[in-house]
This record gives structure tokens, sequence and C-alpha cells, in this order.
């Protein structure tokens, strides 16, 4: 049997109960067709970077799956006729991840560091830019360019 990651998006108005009926359900279908289902990673209700079907956020799910690909193919199918569910992808892997994804990885800010001096070097005070040419800049008449009659 394959390994397969998959990840679906839920409609935004449906309650997490929903989500996790949804996710049972999928889960009866391919343990029905001799598939296991592995880690169930709910990433919760998240913004879209743009609308899919009049919603502005949905609901992320992880599934790691060990199955055949007609499993695989009858789970698709189904999602594709469900109302709730705004778009999935599967990808197969060949092995599924020890531990938490990166999307449940907690990013503490105080973990990384000080900004300071990062890659970009260290932060310029306004005190030490250069001195413009001839003071301040003045946008004079371009020699490329003939005078516009309407303003002459």
């Amino acid at each position: 049997m394959a390994l397969y990651e998959h990840v679906f998006l839920a409609r935004q108005d449906i309650s997490a109960q929903q989500v996790d009926a949804l996710v049972e359900q999928y889960k009866g279908v391919i343990e029905a067709n001799g598939g296991k289902v592995g880690r169930v990673e709910n990433w919760g209700l998240k913004s879209l970077t743009y609308r899919i079907k009049k919603n502005r956020k949905a609901h992320y799910v992880l599934v790691d799956i060990d199955a055949p690909a007609a499993a695989v193919q009858e789970m698709e199918r189904q999602m594709r006729i469900s109302e709730d569910v705004l778009r999935y992808m599967t990808i197969a892997v060949e092995a599924h991840e020890e531990g938490p994804s990166a999307m449940m990885q907690k990013r503490d800010r105080d973990d990384r560091g000080p900004r300071e001096g990062g890659d970009r070097g260290p932060r310029r005070e306004f005190g030490d830019r250069p001195p413009r040419r001839d003071g301040d800049f003045q946008r004079g008449p371009r020699p490329d360019r003939a005078p516009r009659e309407d303003r002459a």
C-alpha cells in the first residue's frame, strides 16, 4: 500500500464538530477500502489568501493515509460531491513525518533571537545619510523631451 498526506479545506460556517464528523466519514471510506488512517491534525479555522466559493476562511485538516490508490480515489470522489469541502490535495510520500507538522509547531518570537544586525546588517541612523547633491532635489527640464505645448 502507498503512503499519502491529504489536506482538505472545509467551509468556514460549519462547526468544529461537523469537521470532525467529516474526518470520521472519510476515515470510514479509507478503512472500508482496505486502508489505514494515521495522524489526523486539525489546524483550525484559518484565513484564505483569496476567496474560494465566497468563503474568506476555512477549516484546515491534515490526514496521513496508508491505503491503496482505489481507496484514495473513492475518498476524493466523495469530497468532490460534498458541499462542505472547498478544496483538497493528496500527495504521495515516501514516509510519514514523525511528530507535529510544520503548521502545528509553535513558532515563538523569543526563540528567533533579536532582529538587530540579522541578515541585513545593523540599522542606520537618520543622521548618517549622505548629503544630496546641490542641496534639495529639484526636478528640471528633461533634455530628451520637447517642451509641452499645453504648458508653454
